[in-house]
């Protein structure tokens, strides 16, 4: 790796400044992406900004039915929290699937969701329970947060210090592993909320990232089963192609991990079931 300097933040505030100072600074959690790609040679940043250590932004919390999640907290925390599992065990259950125990005990949320992979699972879940993320700055809901690939709505010195959401009456979420990596080569989160509402979010498919289907959440508005969403229709001209799967196949993809999901949150054991 190139020679960088490292800094340890104590708070958001601190974070943000440090990497508004430095000639090229990065952030560093878990250090699940930024590392490996150090190592490579293929990012070079001048300074790292630690934020692993900062204890406002880790943890998990629910209150009335609003989920917290700090954005250090890590995909094991997720995985593991009884109070987060009794609100909404799918994302408990999306957590447990990303890579293996090492990844999951260092990785975090914030990262995941700032990184914004086109195959990361946790842009999925945040699209489909609506979730509003909140940084140092300001608040941006999860419908503009999420701009492409690996881009997303963040400024230079802006930080994700955690994310909120309405605890979902059913969830589920159902994906399709590359069996080396286990990134999403098509994942597929469902939400119905209490208002009666249903969303769909969609990763690891899509050329320009995550996204939602307005199809298939109407359908599932007026009826939850696999059946309603049979006849909707995924473009293979907007999905991904590559040496895993061609665009057809993914697309294909979609629609089975979305009955799949739809099928596991009719038997979830969400309130309001």
């Amino acid at each position: 790796m190139y020679e960088t300097k490292y800094h340890r933040a104590s708070s958001a505030d601190e974070a943000s400044s440090l990497l508004g100072s430095a000639e090229d600074g990065k952030l560093i959690a878990g250090g699940q992406t930024l590392i490996p790609t150090m190592k490579q040679r293929l990012a070079a940043p001048s300074d790292l900004v630690d934020i692993g250590a900062i204890g406002a932004m880790n943890g998990i919390a629910v209150e009335g039915g609003q989920v917290t999640i700090g954005a250090c907290t890590t995909h094991a925390q997720v995985a593991t929290d009884a109070v987060l599992q009794s609100a909404c065990p799918a994302i408990c259950d999306l957590a447990s699937t990303i890579g293996d125990p090492a990844v999951r005990h260092k990785g975090t949320i914030g990262g995941s969701i700032a990184n914004n992979d086109p195959a990361a699972d946790y842009p999925a879940a945040m699209i489909a329970l609506s979730a509003q993320i909140h940084t140092n700055k300001r608040t941006i809901g999860s419908s503009y947060f999420f701009v492409g690939l690996f881009e997303t709505a963040l400024e230079e010195d802006e930080i994700i210090t955690s994310v909120t959401f309405s605890a979902p009456a059913r969830a589920a979420y159902a994906k399709y592993a590359n069996p080396a990596s286990r990134y999403a080569m098509a994942g597929v989160f469902v939400a119905k909320m209490s208002d009666g509402s249903a969303h769909v979010g969609i990763t690891g498919a899509g050329s320009d990232g995550v996204f939602s289907h307005p199809g298939m959440e109407a359908a599932l508005a007026s009826n939850w089963s696999a059946d309603a969403i049979s006849g909707e229709s995924v473009a293979a001209e907007d999905m991904l192609s590559d040496i895993h799967a061609d665009a057809a196949y993914r697309a294909n993809l979609v629609k089975v991990m979305a009955g799949r999901a739809v099928s596991a949150a009719g038997y979830s054991k969400a309130p309001n079931n």
